[in-house]
């Protein structure tokens, strides 16, 4: 019998992420009054949708234990790809946009096959196709800007009962990405390749294919969030893209998704993650925060609340080794 105690604390440990979340809220309400009226929040969900939508992806990989370097210049490549097809052919948005997520999944497919056919790790296979995502948007648009037609920037200002298309396309991606992950078996199965490939493999899961699929997703869903984040910016810049990779992993890892594999969840997990990035860089504005002291206020806040999460996860180890341990000696 688990004491009432640890069991408040053990709920307390698993609902961290979401008291992070609330204590952020409250602290920059405090300071800013206005960063929680409703404009503002709308404000904070509608930046974080790009960034969402790429977190979703990378939750996928990361919950096999694995990682993806490369989604940034995957924004970039598609990005570019979509912008110059729009440009010489005259396409609609809807035609661009397929055209982005067509690269972005091919994109997603090479990182499969050096990992799951070449047995590269992925930390050098992604590395290794980020350089090379990336010269070959540069080769294309020759270092240039691209700019977008009025069609796709659209997409960014358009909203749908009242709320901007960027909120609804991360939500559909959420839901999307939920349900597959908890209510399929393949998506138990990328949950198993994740807390042990070994076990997973001699259990009859196809490990490599579960791979396969989580890195197709994260390219696919890396190419949607460059698509979302560039009917908002209406442009592509040799700099689009940059860094994108260490937002999502810091988002995912802040909802509490294990860079081991095995645990987390896109909802409310990286969700929570995502708003609670753009909230701390927000909050930081509206408190009037000196913008050079903005970055490592940022970064402090980041550490400490991935610190939090480290011993969160070591205390949920320990306790649950102590449970088993009670029930064995009760039997």
């Amino acid at each position: 019998m688990i004491p009432r105690t640890e069991r408040l604390f053990r709920l307390g440990l698993h609902g961290m992420p979401a008291l992070l979340f609330a204590a952020v809220f409250v602290i920059f309400g405090i300071f800013s009054p206005r960063f929680v009226e409703y404009q503002s929040l709308e404000n904070i969900v509608k930046q974080a949708s790009y960034v969402g939508i790429l977190s979703v992806g990378m939750t996928f990989v990361l919950l096999t234990g694995g990682i993806d370097l490369s989604i940034g210049s995957n924004m970039y490549l598609s990005g570019v790809t979509a912008g110059l097809l729009i440009q010489r052919y005259d396409l609609p948005a809807w035609a661009a946009l397929a055209a982005c997520l067509i690269v972005g999944t091919l994109f997603g497919m090479v990182n499969a096959v050096l990992i799951t056919r070449l047995r590269i790790i992925p930390f050098v296979a992604t590395l290794a196709t980020w350089a090379l995502g990336k010269g070959l948007g540069q080769m294309l648009t020759q270092s240039q800007e691209v700019v977008f037609s009025a069609g796709v920037t659209g997409l960014g200002s358009q909203e749908i009962l009242g709320l901007p298309c960027p909120i609804w396309i991360f939500a559909a991606v959420t839901a999307a990405a939920w349900t597959f992950l908890h209510r399929t078996p393949m998506g138990r199965q990328i949950y198993a390749v994740g807390f042990d490939r070994e076990i997973a493999r001699r259990a009859g899961i196809r490990t490599d294919r579960a791979l396969a699929i989580s890195y197709v997703a994260c390219g696919t869903l890396a190419a949607l969030g460059g698509f979302v984040s560039v009917a908002q910016l209406g442009n592509i810049n040799a700099g689009f893209g940059d860094k994108a990779e260490f937002e999502a992993i810091a988002a995912a890892v802040l909802g509490g998704v294990s860079l081991f594999g095995g645990i987390g969840s896109v909802f409310p997990g990286t969700v929570l993650g995502v708003v609670m990035i753009k909230m701390i860089n927000t909050g930081l504005v509206s408190a009037q925060v000196d913008p050079y002291l903005q970055p490592l206020a940022s970064a402090g806040i980041l550490f400490a609340a991935v610190l939090l999460d480290s011993i969160r996860k070591g205390q949920l180890v320990r306790m649950n080794r102590r449970t088993i341990r009670v029930e064995e000696e009760g039997n």
